[in-house]
């Protein structure tokens, strides 16, 4: 009795012992899907973050550049407090000592005006620099005849940076000498030709219109009377103190409420674009290294307004210039065709919107 009760007790164990290792077999299955689940959404998680990075890099590249260089070791070798991120086009004279240098106030110069000249048009650079160095202006000449020597007369040009290239076009130089660490400095870059009149233009008024907007790319209104306007929208509307679109329906292009792009709305031409540090941060990526005319540029720009184009982007009319349509860079002028009446009705004379 004692014998069977001693076997049964034996089987019991067994059968107790068998049911825990069949748990435990079955468990490790579910243990090994579970680490895998753990493992994946601690890669995702890594991954998001990483993305999530690189935008914040993308949307605000010279707060993250410290950091991101540090975090790569391209700069970990320099002394903590040494970097800096950005610089500007203000000069510094060879014969300052360091005390006196230690006693200069910071730059407060919060714009900058671009301008590509050859010699034959520097009255009519000087008048333009005349309208800008009272608002407190950098000013950058791109010499594309290689004169710089006929410009030391003016009472602004030793102040003035120089840049010299043979036949290189506005786009060549902004390229190579306007990259967005240099000009970070700038609350807005001024990118113009040099054959414009400013005699109705003044850069403070105009930089008040442009902030209370919330205008990241501009540029001032054609005066009507302007050669060689090209596109209705950058035409002067006189009852306007600024436009964002242009109603027109004639020919191919058919320009209305619902019309989101160039030439409708979003457009700013190329002789005179104005943009704000982070449109132009945007625009040089966008600008080729061979580009050479800028033909078909100003269709791109409205990709950085920053946001909506037909908000973001806008012309002033309040502050107009006159486009003179001088050939440089060897160009040859084509001779002027003397517009009909019927012409010179239809270009004056167009629907605008102040929206």
């Amino acid at each position: 009795m004692t014998s069977f009760r001693s076997w049964k007790l034996l089987r019991r164990n067994t059968f107790c012992d068998g049911v825990k290792s069949g748990l435990k077999m079955k468990r490790l299955p579910f243990m090994g899907f579970l680490c895998t689940a753990m493992l994946f959404v601690l890669y995702r998680t890594t991954v998001y973050q990483y993305q999530h990075t690189e935008m914040d890099e993308n949307f605000d590249p010279f707060e993250t550049f410290k950091e991101s260089s540090l975090a790569s070791g391209l700069l970990g070798g320099l002394p903590r407090g040494i970097i800096q991120a950005s610089s500007d086009l203000e000069l510094k004279p060879l014969w300052s000592t360091s005390s006196s240098r230690s006693k200069v106030e910071p730059s407060t110069r919060g714009y900058l005006l671009a301008i590509p000249v050859g010699i034959k048009q520097k009255d009519g650079v000087d008048h333009i620099v005349q309208k800008f160095l009272p608002e407190n202006f950098t000013v950058m000449l791109f010499h594309y005849d290689g004169n710089v020597d006929g410009w030391w007369d003016l009472d602004w040009s030793d102040e003035a940076i120089h840049i010299v290239a043979k036949n290189q076009t506005k786009w060549w130089f902004a390229k190579r000498f306007l990259h967005p660490a240099v000009v970070s400095a700038y609350d807005y870059i001024f990118l113009w030709d040099e054959d414009l009149g400013v005699e109705h233009f003044n850069p403070g008024r105009y930089l008040k219109i442009v902030r209370f907007e919330g205008l990241e790319i501009s540029q001032p209104a054609l005066d009507p009377n302007s050669t060689n306007i090209h596109h209705r929208i950058t035409v002067r509307a006189r009852a306007n103190k600024f436009h964002r679109r242009v109603y027109d329906s004639r020919g191919r292009t058919k320009c209305s409420d619902i019309s989101e792009g160039p030439p409708c709305t979003g457009f700013v031409e190329g002789m005179a674009p104005v943009f704000s540090r982070s449109a132009w941060y945007c625009a040089w990526h966008l600008i080729q290294n061979d580009l050479v005319h800028g033909w078909g540029m100003d269709m791109k720009l409205g990709y950085c307004a920053q946001g909506d184009r037909t908000k973001k982007v806008g012309v002033i009319d309040s502050e107009y210039i006159l486009h003179k349509g001088i050939q440089t860079l060897g160009g040859r002028k084509p001779p002027e065709r003397k517009a009909s009446n019927k012409e010179e009705m239809t270009r004056v004379n167009f629907p605008l919107s102040s929206r």
